[in-house]
């Protein structure tokens, strides 16, 4: 046997396949109608103008059509570089967040709360994934309507890109749910899954990901 072909064979046990990911999907629940654009209660979460009250080192612009979109600059690439999210200066506690948004193709984004440490999200907060898995069959919990190595929601409710999409995540007494262009795709207990360490008050925030992504009517209402 030739030296090389004997060293691969005595190599071959050691090689082990990656574990497979194996988070639960998403019961399927009845649909849920998405708040009311006059509901009461709710608040926006940009003031109209510009990005007061929200903190981020990356180029997220509010736009006059009242949009709030990142606009990557040259040489901006992939996901670790947590100063250029943008995160809320205060911290949330049970509550509805209501938003719209839209990406282009390809796009990576994503909504955290429950976050500690704005510097550190991806180890102390939650994500609910915006990415462009637009006609996937089964979404993971790592495709659009996912909450990241937690849960898979229970159907792909994402829109072509370009297309406006609407998320009502509703997180009260540690129970988190989120209504996904007009189906509830989660529900969730935080405290019997990988998430139960994530703290129940935290900073809100979008993900940097050097892609083009946009958000609108982002509002929220606080629970008692």
């Amino acid at each position: 046997m030739p030296r090389f072909a004997l060293l691969a064979c005595l190599l071959l046990p050691l090689v082990v396949p990656a574990a497979k990911e194996n988070f639960p999907v998403s019961p399927a629940v009845a649909a849920v109608a998405h708040p009311a654009s006059e509901a009461v209660g709710f608040v926006a979460l940009f003031n109209g103008k510009d990005l007061s009250g929200w903190k981020t080192k990356g180029n997220w612009v509010y736009d006059a059509d009242g949009t709030v979109t990142l606009k990557p600059r040259a040489g901006e690439t992939g996901w670790q570089r947590y100063d250029a999210y943008i995160f809320t200066e205060r911290k949330y506690r049970d509550y509805v967040l209501d938003l719209e948004f839209k990406i282009e193709p390809t796009g990576n984004s994503g909504v955290f709360f429950c976050v500690a440490d704005p510097l550190d999200p991806v180890a102390k907060g939650i994500e609910l994934q915006i990415l462009d898995t637009f006609g996937l069959a089964k979404p993971g919990n790592h495709d659009c309507g996912g909450i990241i190595r937690a849960m898979a929601p229970s159907k792909n409710m994402v829109k072509a890109p370009g297309e406006w999409n609407r998320y009502t995540l509703t997180l009260k007494q540690r129970h988190l749910s989120v209504d996904f262009n007009g189906e509830r795709t989660i529900v969730l207990d935080l405290d019997a899954s990988p998430m139960k360490d994530r703290p129940a008050d935290g900073h809100l925030g979008f993900q940097d990901e050097a892609k083009r992504v946009w958000y609108r009517k982002v509002r929220i209402q606080e629970l008692k």
